[in-house]
């Protein structure tokens, strides 16, 4: 119905039925009426149909991203980054926070190598905290370098990093005496720089994920490929990475080792002192009786090395063949068995350190005293404190306080410094562990015992009270002294021969007391004196007269 209404409704119409009828276009009127419904209403257009195949898309084609509805940017365009996302940006900062933490730990670490506040001392030296603590700020300058930039490389790298610094972890906990040496500064550091380490990982794996969102979203695509400048990057952190990781791998080996010698037995005791701050070794033949040679305990004090380097196959021999009745030898803070003392440690301080060990463990004297190189200037101080139990003092080769200047210069504690800052890597001992098969023996107290951390410790302390602290004890010592001791000087031909100034410090050595009995240059013989048959030989004659004095009351011989 409603069809034959609208074809009456045309048919009526006259204009209608003139646009019908006028089919030439001879009304012009008409006619333009019709182009212009042409206009207005253009036919729709034929659609053409394809059979779907492989390559058709099973999303229609974007021509916008986003909600913007602009164009997709160039890969290259700044705007493409992982940290337009605030949960990246959000993981940039907390690095830096963490780079902060890090760098405000690395400066208390360095303060206490020189000065060691009250509950901030290590007794290994503390170079592994120091060690630890400025890896974990290598990981994390180079996580921010190369932030937007994530390798999968740089990942793997750090991840056997993690797994090297998780095994020095476990090493420091079950072994007790590196436990003990490393105390909470040493642990919380190790756990810090693994933390971090683990931090970087996925800190990397997150940039990687967002750094795909952002380019799908901004660009349509992730990009597989890399600028120049992006190769240059990941080569650049990559390189460093592996540094890091040979760093670690150097670590793990020198850790290693020290947890081995870790096994040594200690002759004799370790006592605490200062409060049961740290522990010093002492080792005394049985206990003395009030007869013969046993009356006195010749006290034996190291020089440059410990008295186990050397010296005790001297004390040991002339105490087997009886020339001496009864011994003792301790080893300074920071040598051989004995723990790194709190900083800073002068010669003085460490006398202290010896006179209350010497009481804990009940030895009261009388002792002579027999001193080698920088070792004489700690015994002249422990002697001038002791007063009457002081019964003879024997310097071998001593060190004069005129050279205190050259001990505590600016260069050799710097020298020092740096050594023990590169102490945990271990170059040296391990290349001598690997190539020399050199022994616990030999890295405690023997020939590689130079470079263990804490003696490298020690020495760097020594250098550091040199001027300030030792020499004005050194001055006061020789005030008090008791100027009625024995005193006996054998010195170093070679020494003695070619530098005239250690000539001179040697005739003054001479001159500490009023009773010296003999000053003999041994011909041919280094600063080791007793490493040449001559000085072997003269040594024990004369330690043999000084027990003779202490015990017998007899004349030395002119």
């Amino acid at each position: 119905m409603g069809n034959t209404n609208q074809g009456t409704s045309k048919a009526d119409d006259p204009e209608s039925r003139e646009g019908v009828t006028n089919t030439n276009g001879a009304d012009n009127r008409t006619g333009e009426r019709t182009d212009s419904q042409s206009r207005q209403n253009p036919l729709p257009q034929p659609v053409t149909y394809y059979e779907p195949d492989e390559r058709t898309r099973l999303l229609p084609a974007s021509t916008h991203h986003g909600i913007s509805g602009q164009p997709p940017l160039d890969i290259d365009d700044p705007a493409v980054t992982p940290l337009n996302l605030w949960g990246i940006r959000f993981l940039r900062y907390i690095t830096i926070a963490f780079l902060l933490v890090a760098s405000g730990w690395w400066l208390v670490l360095l303060v206490t190598t020189f000065v060691s506040p009250q509950g901030f001392h290590s007794r290994g030296g503390g170079w592994f905290a120091f060690g630890y603590t400025s890896l974990a700020i290598g990981i994390l300058m180079l996580l921010l370098f190369s932030f937007t930039v994530p390798s999968r490389a740089e990942e793997v790298i750090q991840s056997v990093i993690a797994v090297l610094l998780l095994v020095n972890l476990i090493v420091t906990l079950s072994v007790p005496g590196l436990r003990e040496e490393e105390g909470w500064i040493g642990i919380s550091s190790a756990i810090f720089v693994l933390f971090v380490t683990l931090w970087a990982v996925c800190v990397d794996r997150s940039v990687e994920w967002g750094k795909k969102e952002e380019e799908e979203r901004l660009t349509g695509r992730a990009e597989t490929r890399r600028s120049l400048k992006e190769w240059c990057s990941v080569f650049s952190a990559l390189v460093i990475m592996v540094i890091f990781l040979v760093i670690s791998i150097l670590l793990t080996g020198t850790l290693s080792l020290r947890a081995y010698d870790q096994s040594l037995e200690v002759p004799g005791k370790r006592v605490w002192v200062e409060d049961r701050y740290y522990r010093v070794h002492i080792f005394c033949t049985p206990e003395h009786s009030d007869k013969g040679r046993e009356k006195v305990t010749v006290f034996l004090e190291s020089g440059e090395r410990a008295v186990a380097n050397g010296l005790l196959d001297w004390v040991q021999e002339n105490y087997v063949n009886g020339t001496i009745g009864r011994f003792c030898y301790w080893d300074r803070p920071g040598y051989a068995f004995s723990d790194v003392a709190p900083s800073p440690l002068s010669a003085g301080m460490a006398a202290d350190a010896l006179s209350e060990a010497l009481a804990k463990v009940g030895e009261k004297g009388p002792f002579i005293l027999v001193a080698h190189g920088i070792g004489s200037i700690y015994t002249r101080i422990f002697a001038s404190r002791q007063g009457k139990s002081i019964k003879g003092l024997m310097l071998i080769d001593p060190l004069h306080e005129s050279y205190l200047p050259d001990v505590g210069s600016t260069g050799r504690g710097f020298f020092m410094w740096f050594r023990g800052v590169i102490s945990p890597l271990g170059l040296e001992i391990l290349f001598d562990a690997i190539f020399k098969a050199r022994s616990r023996e030999d890295r405690i107290f023997g020939k590689s015992s130079y470079l263990n951390a804490k003696t490298i410790k020690a020495k760097l302390q020594e250098s550091l009270a040199a001027k300030t602290f030792t020499k004005p004890e050194v001055s006061t010592s020789k005030v008090i002294l008791n100027r009625k001791i024995p005193l006996v000087v054998v010195s170093s031909g070679e020494g003695v021969k070619k530098d005239s100034r250690w000539d001179q410090a040697q005739k003054e050595s001479t001159e500490l007391t009023d009773n010296l009995l003999h000053w003999d240059i041994v011909n041919k013989a280094g600063h080791k004196v007793w490493e040449t048959a001559d000085g072997w030989n003269m040594m024990s004659k004369r330690i043999g007269k000084l027990v003779d004095i202490a015990t017998e009351g007899n004349k030395f011989p002119n």
